[in-house]
């Protein structure tokens, strides 16, 4: 399946609807504090993303109940949000989708409650500080399993691995679109595959283990932590390739 390349006007659709993805995870960032409920997050989040006009495109898709992902210190990914009370020392991962007038947005950070371990502060930073390399490293020519191969140099370089069997995706008029972009090179080939072109709109996402970068994924078939049990952490934009280089669309 082709990757769709975005006209001007398309791209300026998303920013909008990322724009609203961006501003709700500054608002989570705020009140992100002990004493406060997961589920008290969500209705938060919700609340600004239709207020804003737009929906909240996590909610129901693939049957996923809420708007938000709550993914709260071992779990890396698609925390389901409870009735959890914050508590000082924790850290928690938001990942929001929004659907605006036919355009998606999607973007995710993972943030301190209170003061958390060094442990905590350098893991939370290897999934920001690899989305940033990441995000400024993107040239159009390059191909997507370069990316991929260079990100996960980068987080092995800071002494953790990368999550496997979730990746960055493509976005647009569906919120998950071609092409797959993982954290990691899949096979041994960076220079195979499909090349980043001015109006490729994607998501860019590393997903941080300790130890291990097997996934397991709870009970209730959303939490996913890695094998290891320990802490891990998330971090996503959405970009568009314009004049050659990746620009954020998901900033508030």
């Amino acid at each position: 399946m082709a990757i769709a390349l975005r006209k001007q006007d398309e791209i300026e659709k998303l920013r909008a609807a990322n724009k609203i993805v961006g501003g709700a995870l500054e608002l989570l960032r705020e009140n992100t504090k002990a004493g406060i409920s997961l589920k008290e997050l969500d209705a938060m989040a919700e609340d600004y993303i239709r207020s804003h006009g737009a929906k909240p495109s996590f909610k129901g898709l693939y049957g996923f109940p809420n708007a938000v992902c709550t993914s709260l210190n071992q779990v890396i990914i698609h925390g389901i949000p409870t009735d959890y009370i914050l508590q000082e020392g924790d850290i928690i991962g938001y990942d929001i989708g929004t659907e605006l007038d036919g355009y998606f947005g999607d973007a995710a950070i993972t943030a301190p409650v209170g003061k958390i371990s060094k442990e905590d502060e350098a893991l939370i930073a290897c999934a920001k500080d690899s989305l940033y390399y990441a995000i400024e490293v993107i040239e159009e020519g390059m191909r997507f399993k370069e990316l991929s191969m260079l990100i996960e140099n980068f987080i092995r370089a800071r002494g953790f691995v990368p999550l496997h069997s979730f990746c960055g995706h493509g976005i647009g008029k569906k919120p998950h679109e071609e092409p797959e972009i993982p954290n990691y090179l899949e096979g041994k080939n960076p220079k195979a595959g499909p090349k980043m072109k001015n109006g490729m709109v994607f998501c860019i996402e590393p997903m941080i283990c300790q130890k291990d970068s097997k996934p397991i994924i709870l009970e209730n078939k959303w939490d996913v932590v890695s094998a290891d049990g320990l802490r891990g952490s998330h971090y996503e934009h959405t970009v568009a390739i314009i004049n050659g280089k990746a620009e954020i669309l998901s900033l508030a």
